[in-house]
């Protein structure tokens, strides 16, 4: 089975005791819809199971009313895909879901991982099965392999990790959020009056009227639930290694990364190039 490369998606997740969040998934995804329109899908949880829809197309193909009608529950977690190699197939589509010794969790990933034809050949030679060519379901494996509680388990699977990665996972009462320690791709939190939400871009939480609170820092893990909000080291900062393309390219330029306004960083951008060919 090939590897394939996940470049640049787009992660969401809500967590809103009182309120259906499949429409407002629904609005995050297509807020982010610039990072990833090969598939979509997201997760939902009603406190009792975590009920999933996906499919390789555009977000307002994907989830029809229908659809969204069938995804009852108050959190959730979303994905919009994008890659550069590989098929564009069902399975590849995120978030996935499975049952584990943690109960069913759902998990969503943006980035690529520069370790992960070592950990393919690692886990499969003890015994992992893969059912799809995605950097989502080594961490998944990795996961599996440990013990202690789910936010143990992550943190054990992040360590193992090389590269590129922001995570949001979802259990049936946890909405959770990782970064990388290098900060190489965004993540950030937001709050409503009746919840908080996680996007890789500050545009996501706008359009749903979300206050952003503060992007996660590299080598942070978030845990959202009906106690509030708290965070949880698990990397140091040793240094940070922003992808700049996210500020030429990636993100939408009414978004915010590392408190600086997307677009006006372009027009700088664009003024040093012009200095320069007149220089």
């Amino acid at each position: 089975m090939k590897h394939e490369i996940n470049e640049e998606c787009g992660v969401f997740g809500i967590f809103c005791p009182e309120v259906e969040v499949a429409p407002l998934t629904y609005l995050g995804l297509f807020s982010l819809q610039h990072r990833g329109q090969e598939s979509s899908g997201m997760a939902v949880t009603d406190g009792r199971q975590l009920r999933l829809h996906k499919g390789t197309d555009l977000v307002q193909k994907v989830f029809s009313e229908e659809a969204l009608d069938s995804l009852k529950g108050s959190a959730a977690i979303g994905h919009v895909r994008y890659s550069t190699t590989g098929s564009n197939l069902l399975e590849n589509a995120q978030p996935l879901v499975v049952d584990s010794v943690f109960g069913q969790v759902a998990l969503a990933h943006n980035g690529n991982l520069t370790n992960s034809a070592q950990l393919r050949s690692r886990l499969t030679a003890s015994g992992s099965v893969f059912t799809t060519t995605t950097d989502t379901e080594l961490i998944v494996n990795l996961m599996a392999q440990q013990k202690g509680d789910l936010e143990t388990a992550l943190v054990a699977a992040a360590q193992q990790l090389d590269g590129a990665f922001a995570l949001v996972a979802l259990t049936r009462d946890r909405l959770l959020g990782l970064r990388d320690p290098l900060g190489f791709r965004p993540l950030v939190l937001g709050a409503r009056a009746d919840g908080y939400i996680l996007a890789s871009e500050s545009c996501a939480l706008s359009n749903l009227g979300a206050e952003v609170l503060r992007e996660i820092e590299p080598g942070e893990m978030v845990i959202i639930d009906r106690e509030g909000v708290r965070f949880r080291r698990y990397a140091e900062r040793e240094r940070e290694a922003f992808c700049v393309f996210e500020y030429v390219y990636f993100a939408r330029p009414d978004s915010e990364l590392l408190d600086q306004s997307v677009h006006q960083v372009r027009k700088r951008i664009g003024r040093a190039r012009a200095n320069k060919k007149r220089a």
